[in-house]
């Protein structure tokens, strides 16, 4: 089988050197936005509420919260699926406390198309787990984000994902390799099927367990390639934070 071409369109680093990059890429006649992070390095987390108890809803907000620590964000992306109130559908922890438990049975809408995952960041990894096997692994998770349906599962795509499929939308995602130390965030620049949303992460990226974040919703903070998506309040919201700069 021939498999397309992944080819990068622009790229720039967000942040400093330490903090990932993202670049403008083209697969399979789609446009998308990939940021990379490396857990090796940067410091990846997961916002909610603020310390008032009242979801942060936006980017910005985050980045005011964090400039009173001397931080701010270099990256930011919506993560997860969340209910009118901004409290998240699925499972969730933020730093070590969690804030939902696991929803491990089938549902109406994406979020029900099992298999769906957990996106799990602990201290010197992440990883996309599949959420009855996440259920039995039990991983040790600073923070954790429930979303579906899985995009990627061990190399193989989601068994519902048509390649005739008429269903097209903005949407966004997060894969990771299987040392958990790479970690891709895509974002599609116009709108795809998840066959194509799959393929890209699967065929183009090499990454092998992926999982599906939400549609039309979709939002990027990357301000180094010049997006800065605003909108309605999101829920929950994954970022990559560095120390504020002068």
């Amino acid at each position: 089988m021939i498999r397309a071409a992944l080819i990068v369109i622009s790229c720039a680093v967000f942040g400093p050197a330490y903090a990932g990059t993202c670049e403008d890429v083209e697969y399979s006649g789609n446009l998308y936005t990939t940021c990379e992070v490396d857990m090796a390095t940067d410091d990846l987390r997961l916002f909610l509420n603020d310390n008032k108890g009242a979801p942060y809803g936006h980017f910005t907000s985050v980045d005011r919260a964090l400039a009173g620590q001397g931080e701010q964000l270099s990256f930011a992306m919506n993560a997860g699926m969340y209910h009118t109130d901004r409290s998240p559908v699925g499972h969730y922890v933020e730093n070590n406390n969690e804030k939902m438990r696991v929803i491990p049975n089938a549902g109406p809408g994406n979020f029900g198309l099992l298999p769906n995952g957990v996106f799990c960041v602990s201290e010197d990894r992440a990883d996309v787990i599949e959420t009855l096997t996440f259920v039995e692994q039990s991983p040790n998770c600073q923070y954790a984000t429930q979303s579906g349906p899985m995009l990627v599962i061990e190399g193989e795509l989601h068994p519902r994902f048509l390649p005739d499929s008429t269903s097209r939308y903005l949407r966004n995602g997060v894969g990771t390799t299987a040392d958990g130390q790479r970690v891709v965030f895509v974002i599609s620049r116009n709108a795809v099927t998840f066959h194509d949303f799959g393929s890209l992460f699967r065929d183009g990226l090499d990454i092998p367990s992926a999982l599906y974040f939400d549609g039309n919703v979709s939002r990027l903070y990357a301000p180094d390639v010049d997006r800065h998506d605003s909108g309605f309040r999101m829920g929950p919201i994954v970022g990559v934070v560095v120390p504020k700069s002068n």
